[in-house]
């Protein structure tokens, strides 16, 4: 991943109504987390956004394509969608697709935590 300091403080600043959005260096890139939740990353001057069953259609319909890496010889994708074209001209613009990641994000991190609490002895 790479870092790019001018488009992290672009986006910091369209997302300012979602809330307290925290930008954290992952990897060399940055992760966008809000109450302590990643909802989106920055890498290669791109904006990638969380995505799951519920809305990755969306963003395959927007045009945008997943965030994908090299591992081992293989092409891996993650859940993290590319922002569609035009998502990044205003805060209306970006906002409803951040909202998309926020939830996305939140439900995989319940998920998580009840899977947990079912393998857990107690």
């Amino acid at each position: 991943m790479a870092r790019d300091p001018e488009l992290i403080r672009r986006v910091l600043g369209l997302l300012l109504a979602l809330g307290p959005v925290q930008a954290r260096r992952m990897f060399g890139g940055t992760g966008l987390f809000l109450d302590g939740t990643m909802f989106a990353l920055i890498d290669r001057s791109r904006l990638y956004i969380k995505a799951d069953d519920r809305t990755k259609g969306d963003f395959a319909a927007a045009g945008a394509e997943p965030f994908t890496y090299r591992r081992q010889g293989k092409r891996i994708a993650l859940s993290y969608w590319m922002a569609p074209e035009g998502s990044l001209a205003s805060p209306d613009a970006l906002l409803p697709w951040a909202r998309l990641g926020v939830e996305a994000a939140t439900r995989g991190r319940a998920a998580k935590a009840r899977k947990k609490s079912r393998h857990s002895f107690g």
